[in-house]
Parts: C-alpha cells; sequence; structure tokens
C-alpha cells in the first residue's frame, strides 16, 4: 500500500468483484481516461486472496474468474486484458 499513490485510481482483482467482458473492461479504460484517472493501478493478490486493508483502499473491485490462478499467470491475463482493451478502445482488430 506505500507504494500506492494518493491519487492513484486502484483496481483490486477480488474473487468477489465484478466480471467484466473485455469490451466492458475497454468501457471502463476508457471512462478512466477521459475523468482524469490517468494514473491507474491493478493489485493482484495472493491465493489467499488480499487484506482487508487493500480491498478498502480500492476504488474498484475486478474479478476475471472464481477461480484462482497463480500470480505469475494474473499477470499475463491482466496485461493482455488491458492491451485487448486498449485496441476496443481504438477501434483496432482483436482476436475474440
Amino acid at each position: 500500500l506505500k507504494h500506492i499513490k494518493e491519487a492513484a485510481y486502484t483496481v483490486v482483482l477480488d474473487i468477489k468483484g465484478k466480471m467484466l467482458a473485455s469490451e466492458e473492461l475497454a468501457d471502463k479504460l476508457q471512462s478512466l481516461g477521459v475523468t482524469g484517472n490517468s494514473n491507474v493501478v491493478f493489485i493482484i493478490g495472493g491465493s489467499l486472496g488480499v487484506s482487508d486493508q487493500v480491498l478498502q483502499k480500492a476504488d474498484y473491485r475486478l474479478s476475471f474468474s472464481p477461480m484462482t490462478f497463480p500470480h505469475q499467470l494474473m499477470r499475463l491475463i491482466l496485461l493482455e486484458q488491458i492491451y485487448r482493451g486498449f485496441r476496443i478502445v481504438k477501434g483496432e482488430p482483436y482476436h475474440k
């Protein structure tokens, strides 16, 4: 938590968070940029989730699945979805 800037928009990956389609995540990313939230932080917890302190810091809770994924794999999945989201926002083709 000490590494997160106060003004950062914090997205916590949480099993109880909201599940979004890729297009919905793209809309979310675009709306953050339009509203001036240019500093977005994504937090990936361990297999036991994240602490209550981290959840309290969250501006948004996002879930990719009710399943548990290895941390390194989740980083890759998140990065791919952010990339896909920006492709969607720009109207560029993406693998579906």
